[in-house]
């Protein structure tokens, strides 16, 4: 038996030699890193090192972008320099393939087709730039894969705001056999002073922390409520929000039809308002959501809607408020003001807000995304923000914003036949109250 000594023209920084070793002790790990760390050559060279000395037979091993053009034209060329000096070694330019004489092979792929990768199995696989991929790939595809050979998995990336690439740093952070490690430009060292001030000059504060400091909460550009939820989040106000019994909840709506349906939960305590839930959905009518309004048994008193809610249906001549009100919801109607009044309200409002963090995970990333396109010719932002799918989070929180300022001056009536009925979803003790609702 002969054995051949081979050179990888790879050296380790010593951030990337660190890493290596604790890879090679955890199955799973999350690792974030700033710019220019060098991520994508450790990545790949692991991935080399793990197929070489893979005891089990025929080896699998996956680098994964979040598309496959990335993964051929940041990785393969990597691939090639680093695994050209294995004899007998092979390249399969159209596949992103490296077959090792042991059996082994490399394979880079892409996840926007999650289920094209069904069906492979794995024994190990990094998966980079992680925060840009569908939420769905690990779980339904990657995870069964590694399952028979008890393979491992490298999360890396750096941050896109609080999604879930973030939850599942966090969720490792706290699980026993999970690595986590965070490599800021300012602590590695990396990039000499010079460049990282060079580069702050050139790109926004919110930019730069995402790229080089890996901060979590760095804004989209342009983002509207960005700053203020940072604020929130300093000062410690996204936290566990318990419900208070002994106050009642005020539901605040944004209404959609061909577009999602938005409720936000909130309850008034002093002078905070406490946002302890949330829920989105879309293609439902109302009586759905005055289903998910009896689950959640909650205590009711106000529900707030935009003032469409007065339009009439073609099919029924009802307005939706009506038809709210036979199913037990008693909408009040929040002013009709321009949308920069809303935001502007909106903005102030926050201050006041605790969020729930897990029950109000999905409208925190809504408020966080929500934003102006930028005028690339005319170096502005448009004054009108991007309407998508952060915009009905966004809209509900700002009829919160325009709801909660008028409570203490609402002077709106409710229809006649309103108010001379009862309605008593709780039967507590036989009472009744004039215009108590869902």
């Amino acid at each position: 038996m002969f054995i051949v000594q081979i050179e990888i023209p790879y050296t380790p920084r010593p951030l990337q030699a660190e890493l290596h070793e604790a890879l090679d002790k955890h199955r799973w790990a999350v690792v974030v890193c700033h710019r220019r760390f060098g991520k994508t050559v450790m990545a790949i060279n692991h991935l080399l090192r793990h197929a070489v000395l893979c005891e089990k037979p025929n080896p699998r091993v996956s680098y994964i972008a979040p598309t496959f053009t990335q993964a051929k034209r940041i990785a393969f060329d990597y691939l090639k320099v680093f695994a050209e000096k294995i004899p007998m070694v092979r390249f399969h330019e159209t596949e992103l393939r490296c077959d090792l004489p042991n059996g082994g092979r490399i394979q880079l792929l892409g996840a926007e087709n999650p289920s094209s990768l069904r069906g492979i199995y794995l024994d190990y696989c990094v998966l980079d730039e992680s925060a840009d991929m569908p939420e769905s790939l690990f779980p339904e595809v990657i995870r069964p894969a590694l399952a028979d050979r008890k393979g491992g998995a490298l999360f890396i990336g750096t941050p896109r705001g609080q999604n879930s690439f973030y939850d599942l740093y966090e969720s490792a952070k706290a699980t026993e056999g999970w690595y986590t490690k965070t490599f800021k430009a300012s602590e590695t060292k990396i990039l000499d002073d010079e460049e990282l001030n060079a580069s702050k000059s050139m790109m926004t504060k919110d930019q730069y922390d995402q790229e080089f400091e890996c901060s979590w909460v760095a804004n989209v550009a342009g983002s509207i409520y960005g700053k203020y939820l940072a604020t929130a989040m300093e000062e410690g106000r996204i936290t566990k929000v318990p419900y208070e019994r002994g106050a009642k909840v005020d539901t605040f709506w944004d209404l959609g039809i061909g577009d999602s349906t938005a409720i936000i939960f909130a309850q008034k305590i002093g002078r905070a308002i406490h946002i302890i839930d949330y829920f989105e959905a879309r293609g439902e009518g109302l009586d759905f959501y005055a289903k998910i309004l009896q689950n959640k048994s909650y205590l009711y008193d106000s529900h707030y809607a935009p003032h469409d809610i007065d339009v009439r249906e073609l099919g029924t001549g009802k307005s939706r408020r009506e038809i709210a009100w036979e199913l037990g919801i008693n909408f009040r109607v929040v002013p009709k003001l321009p949308i920069e009044d809303g935001i502007h309200a909106g903005q102030i409002t926050l201050s006041r807000c605790w969020f729930d963090k897990e029950n109000t995970k999905p409208l925190l990333e809504c408020l966080r995304q929500y934003h102006r396109a930028y005028n690339e010719r005319l170096r502005s932002f448009h004054k009108k923000p991007v309407h998508d799918w952060s915009s009905h989070g966004a809209d509900a929180f700002r009829y919160l914003a325009t709801g909660i300022r008028e409570t203490k001056t609402w002077q709106e009536k409710a229809p006649q036949r309103i108010a001379e009925s009862t309605y008593d979803p709780f039967n507590q003790q036989g009472e009744k109250e004039i215009g108590v609702v869902l």
